[in-house]
């Protein structure tokens, strides 16, 4: 039906209407943002919250903040607003408040290297806990002096790793999962589901990172607080402690409630008595461009995120499958960034305990491309493991931590047999195939032996012919010695340089002072850090958001499952992909030690 020419005239008045009304918002949007940009008063004090989730990099629209959407701290953004304090003469001090981050050990040890920078200006750092577990502990050894309340507590009581089995639980419901794997010793990815307890081979390797973790917090207690080692796992046995205790033990310096800290602070930056101590929190202090302190600008270096369970198609993130390396979006911003004539050097953050090969060959292969071209450098967070060292390998130089988890060289595929729990609850199914291996996807029997040869035939070929060639090249290293690193073995940061896997501590600003040295950039000069792929435009997410109502309520009780059957959704969304014949390259564990 043709439309009449009232309803034509009314159609085009909205039109425009709606789009002064945007332009409207627009500038009104970025008017209050300029306008809303905080001062920063001399000699104020940076209060920085090291707590929640602190996913690795969240992109910041300016547009959202001025429309007042708060988007969550990221780790990027903390170790951004440390280096700027560092540089701020308004800066006389930074307090940080710990509060059960969710980080690992190798961002800690990267947060705590952020803070021992911060302290060679000459600016005091606090620390203050209400409570203080392990790793907050260790983070705050790094600051000049350490505060709990008189009512908190600190409990440096050692640390432990947990290992959990469903093999008595798969049992029970008639479940029985068929695995193959490349690294019978260490590869013990399927462990969890076809035995119920640790075997040898993950025993000694959790044994040995329990070791080296171990010795790192003992060692940075013991430098930080001025005492021996002995002394400090002395102290570690008899944890845990209420905060006079902690104070009597030379664990902290005081229990002090909040404003008796603040207190300490005036006396320590000049302030008169009567004075009222300037702070500014991180989440104001986030909206000082660095630019203007002289930070983020000169040449471009890309730096291209690969945070979370390694997949086909596109990267996500949400509470169900948690955050995702889709191939498809990293392999794009790698060619971007190595086809942008303006970016002299790419760096690769992974932060990956893996997942799918595919995913991750066809990554490396964009990799291998770009290092053609300009300098790839990687930067290993708290986990850079299985496909996650898969796609660092060819890079030509891997900077991590020592307390980074990487290797994990190794290959695994298991299928489940769900044959006995369908007799339990009466379902009956029946195949009709044609070919002699069109079942081998059959989820209500175990591989025949031909099929079980088949699929070793297919994973040996994905590690001997690709993974181990492929890190040996990287690595410079013959296959047999790649071979003896790879068998699913896990090692630390400080093992992975001693075996030539990686080749400097540090974290992601140690990356990019690599980066600018392989491009022949001034090293007294800083670059421009530009992220790929870039952010899509405010607008563009708000009238494109396609969740529904219904959508987001089973978002929100997602969110409130506890962690571990969380992660039980992630680990069976991965596997899903098995059943397209994907074999997996991922941690023979999920390792979380408290």
């Amino acid at each position: 039906m043709a439309m009449s020419k009232t309803g034509k005239l009314f159609l085009l008045i909205g039109g425009i209407f709606l789009a002064l009304l945007i332009v409207a918002v627009i500038v009104i949007a970025f008017a209050a943002r300029n306008m809303g940009t905080p001062t920063v008063a001399n000699n104020s004090v940076l209060v920085l919250s090291i707590s929640g989730e602190l996913p690795d990099y969240v992109a910041e629209e300016p547009l959202a903040k001025a429309f007042g959407i708060s988007q969550p701290q990221s780790f990027t953004s903390l170790l951004t607003q440390i280096r700027k304090a560092k540089v701020d003469p308004r800066i006389g001090a930074v307090m940080l408040e710990i509060n059960f981050p969710g980080i690992g050990w190798g961002k800690a040890d990267e947060l705590r290297d952020a803070i021992k920078d911060l302290r060679s200006s000459g600016k005091p750092v606090y620390a203050y806990m209400e409570i203080g577990m392990n790793k907050e502990y260790y983070i705050a050894t790094a600051a000049d002096k350490i505060f709990l309340p008189p009512s908190g507590d600190i409990y440096v009581n050692g640390l432990a790793a947990e290992a959990m089995f469903y093999k008595g639980s798969l049992d029970k419901l008639g479940v029985e999962v068929d695995a193959i794997q490349i690294g019978p010793k260490y590869k013990s990815a399927p462990d969890q589901y076809t035995k119920t307890a640790m075997g040898d081979g993950q025993r000694e390797v959790i044994n040995a990172l329990l070791d080296e973790f171990f010795g790192r917090f003992t060692n940075a207690i013991a430098e930080s607080r001025k005492k021996s080692v002995e002394d400090v796992k002395a102290l570690v046995d008899g944890a845990p402690y209420n905060a006079k205790k902690a104070k009597e033990l030379g664990l902290i310096d005081d229990a002090f409630y909040r404003e008796q800290v603040d207190s300490e602070l005036k006396a320590k930056l000049g302030y008169r008595e009567t004075d009222t101590l300037r702070t500014i929190r991180g989440g104001a202090y986030r909206e000082i461009p660095s630019d203007t302190l002289g930070l983020n600008n000169g040449e471009k270096v890309a730096v291209i995120y690969a945070s979370g369970a390694i997949t086909s198609g596109r990267s996500s993130s949400g509470p169900l499958n948690g955050e995702s390396v889709g191939s498809d979006t990293i392999v794009a911003a790698v060619n971007d960034a190595a086809n942008d004539k303006t970016v002299k050097a790419i760096v690769l953050r992974v932060d990956s305990g893996g997942g799918s090969a595919l995913a991750s060959d066809v990554m490396w292969y964009a990799l291998e491309n770009a290092k053609a071209k300009k300098p790839v450098v990687v930067s290993m967070g708290d986990v850079a493991a299985s496909g996650g060292y898969y796609i660092a390998c060819n890079s030509n130089k891997i900077v991590a931590e020592p307390s980074a988890i990487t290797g994990s060289i190794g290959i695994f595929v298991f299928k489940p047999n769900i044959k006995g729990f369908y007799d339990w609850i009466g379902v009956s199914n029946e195949y009709t195939m044609r070919g002699k291996n069109a079942g081998i996807f059959r989820a209500t029997e175990k591989w025949t032996p031909e099929e079980r040869a088949k699929m070793e035939s297919q994973i040996s070929s994905v590690y001997y012919d690709s993974f181990i060639p492929k890190v040996a090249a990287g690595r410079k290293k013959t296959t047999e010695e790649s071979n003896t690193l790879g068998q699913g073995r896990v090692w630390t940061g400080t093992q992975a340089k001693a075996n030539g896997l990686i080749d400097e501590f540090g974290g992601l600003e140690k990356a990019i002072s690599i980066a600018k040295e392989l491009a022949n950039l001034p090293a007294d000069k800083d670059v421009r850090r530009v992220v790929f792929p870039a952010p899509r435009p405010f607008f563009e997410t708000l009238f494109n958001d396609e969740t529904s109502s219904e959508a987001k309520a089973q978002e929100a009780v997602i969110k409130s499952l506890p962690s571990d059957i969380r992660r039980s959704f992630r680990y069976m969304a991965l596997f899903e992909q098995m059943k397209q014949g994907q074999s997996m390259l991922m941690m023979p564990f999920e390792l979380n030690i408290k």
